[in-house]
Parts: C-alpha cells; sequence; structure tokens
C-alpha cells in the first residue's frame, strides 16, 4: 500500500530538475538525478538539503524527516520545526493535552503568523480565523498557496472554490494544516517545500498567491520565487503577492525602529512601490498594485470578532482606507501591506 495519496505521485516533480518521481521505500525519488525525498506521515518533504535555506525551520524540518530531530514531548505536533519559542511550544504541549475544539499549533503560532493584534490570543482562540481572499469564486481553477503555513488562506481559496495546493518549508505548520483542513472536511494538498525550487511542473496552475511570506526574503531569494510563480503559471495565469510597502504608514515607524536593534535575517523587508512593481513585471508580467491594509500587516476585516475595542477601530480605519482608496488610487502608497498583481505574459 503507498505511504501516499496517488494525487502526489501524479502532480509533483523533482524540484532539481523536474522529472517524474517514483515511490520506493517510502522516498519519493528522482531517477534522472538520483535524488530522494521523504515522505512523513503522507506528506512530502521536498527540500533541497545541498542548498541554503531561508529560514532556520526548513533545515529542522529536513532533520526531523530524517528522524535526526524529534521533540519528545509532542511527536506528533512537530514542534521542532515550527519556529517557535520554548513558551508556546510548551502551551502547544499542554492544548494537546486538553479537548479543545482549535488545533494546538494553530492556538499558539497565531502572532507569528497574523501579526501583532493576535497577541491577546494566544492559547484562547475560539474559532479559526479564516480570511477572505480577494479573487473571484475559483470553479475549480488550481491554486498554489505558497507559505500556507497552518492553511488560514488555503481554507479561504478551497472555500472558494479553488482546487488548493499549500507549500511551506514548516513540517510541523503543514502537519497542522493537513489536520485543521480535514477537520473541516476539505480537500486540500499540502506539501513541505521551497518556493525557489518548487516541486511542480511548468504551467500547473491557474493562482499563485502569497500572503507576508515573500516580503521576508532578500532580493536574490525573492527573484528566485518569482521566476518559479512565473514558471508554474500558465499563459494568462494570475498570482496575487502580498508584500511590505517601504511609504506604509505603519511602516515607517517600523524601519525607523528597526535602525535601533539588532535585525534577523527574515526580518520584513520593505521595499518601494516603484520596485515592487519592476521586480514582479519584469518576472511575472503586466502588475498592478492594490491596497490590502493601512496601519500594519495582516489586519483582516475577517477578524473583527476576535479583536478588543481598540483594535477594532484599527481594523476598521484600515478598511475605510482601503475602499477609498479604489476611488483615490494615491492612497494606495500610503497602505503599509500591498498585493502585487501580475497576469503572465507569454
Amino acid at each position: 500500500m503507498n505511504a501516499i495519496e496517488e494525487w502526489y505521485l501524479n502532480n509533483l516533480v523533482c524540484p532539481r530538475d523536474h522529472s517524474a518521481l517514483t515511490l520506493k521505500d517510502n522516498m519519493l525519488c528522482c531517477p534522472v538525478c538520483l535524488h530522494r525525498y521523504p515522505v512523513v506521515e503522507g506528506v512530502p518533504v521536498m527540500l533541497l538539503d545541498d542548498r541554503k535555506q531561508t529560514m532556520e525551520i526548513a533545515d529542522c524540518s529536513i532533520k526531523r524527516s530524517r528522524g535526526e530531530l524529534v521533540d519528545p514531548r509532542a511527536p506528533d505536533l512537530y514542534l521542532e520545526s515550527l519556529g517557535i519559542g520554548e513558551e508556546e511550544k510548551s502551551l502547544a504541549v499542554s492544548l494537546s493535552a486538553g479537548t479543545a475544539k482549535i488545533d494546538p499549533v494553530v492556538n499558539v503560532m497565531l502572532q507569528a503568523t497574523s501579526g501583532n493584534l493576535y497577541k491577546h490570543l494566544k492559547g484562547g482562540l475560539e474559532y479559526y480565523p479564516i480570511p477572505e481572499l480577494r479573487l473571484r469564486k475559483g470553479r475549480g481553477k488550481r491554486l498554489l498557496d505558497i507559505g500556507c503555513n497552518w492553511g488560514r488562506w488555503s481554507i479561504a481559496a478551497a472555500r472558494l472554490g479553488y482546487q488548493v495546493t499549500g507549500i511551506d518549508p514548516s513540517l510541523g505548520a503543514v502537519m497542522a494544516a493537513r489536520r485543521v483542513s480535514a477537520n473541516l472536511g476539505l480537500d486540500i494538498k499540502f506539501v513541505v517545500g521551497d518556493a525557489r525550487f518548487s516541486p511542480f511542473a511548468e504551467g500547473s496552475f491557474d493562482t499563485v498567491f502569497s500572503y507576508s511570506v515573500l516580503q521576508h526574503l532578500d532580493n536574490p531569494d525573492l527573484e528566485l520565487c518569482l521566476k518559479e510563480v512565473s514558471r508554474l503559471l500558465h499563459r494568462g495565469g494570475l498570482s496575487v503577492i502580498q508584500m511590505a510597502n517601504k511609504f506604509g504608514i505603519r511602516s515607517i515607524y517600523h524601519q525607523a525602529k528597526k535602525k535601533l536593534s539588532t535585525s534577523s535575517a527574515f526580518e520584513v523587508k520593505y521595499r518601494k512601490p516603484s520596485e515592487l512593481k519592476a521586480m514582479f513585471s519584469d518576472s511575472i508580467g503586466e502588475t498592478s498594485l492594490e491596497a490590502d491594509c493601512f496601519f500594519g500587516l495582516g489586519i483582516q476585516r475577517s477578524d473583527m470578532g476576535l479583536m478588543p475595542l481598540h483594535y477594532k477601530a484599527i481594523i476598521i480605519s484600515s478598511e475605510l482606507l482601503r475602499l477609498s482608496s479604489r476611488l483615490f488610487p494615491f492612497l494606495v502608497i500610503f497602505a503599509d501591506s500591498l498585493y502585487m498583481k501580475s497576469i503572465k505574459s507569454a
């Protein structure tokens, strides 16, 4: 009996040379370059172990897939590959022993995946905060969610009628995404992988989406990702990718604060809208900018019910400015979070 769904054998390719794969001894094998990729509980781990990773958790995912790094407190949660602190890991272990309806990993990952507005909800989430995906109905179109983490945007896309595949370098996050989507009755495929070296064939997707991920990358890695996005889209396909704006109202404050603090490799990189438009246009195709939110990153109207009054005021203000930017396009330049919408050219 195969340790992996047939879909993966039919749709995944070697991320190195894009050759077809076969399953042998619970490994996906490339007959051309002879590389092998582990399958962990039915989830393929398609990371390249001979390339420098953009995130430390990717190295942890590789080690866990080989059995070299295992947190013994809750092995089924894959805590070692989540990129969270010891406090959050301990809380997840504690929550996993209870009867909460919310997945313990999601319960402790909110601030990391959604932003500081969610800090007060850590460990106390009562329902899954699934955001509003501002796309037309999918009607069976194929969508790739880059950096899916625990699957919030993948779930939003599936509910809109897309056939969704989520990819993320964190094995622990992908396992959580699979648990949550299954619990919600959604058929979403998840892969542990690197957006710079995608394990999918050329033209595999109608739409590529990414939120709060590529904004962390340096230019060389970002350019690799954008070239992959272009390769994965068929002609006329759409990419919708969120990025941080250098001129955003809140972004200016964070950039000034960053100069006074120690920087980290995976911190947000703030770029000018003109720079972003040029990069996306050159790599993918005709690109337009759209305001996502103001006064911070990750602010979503759909999460109003989870927020205290003072945060609701921020969300309402952000939403009013976002809607106003449709009538007054100059406001887009002050949005902290931008959507880069690109159409794949020939």
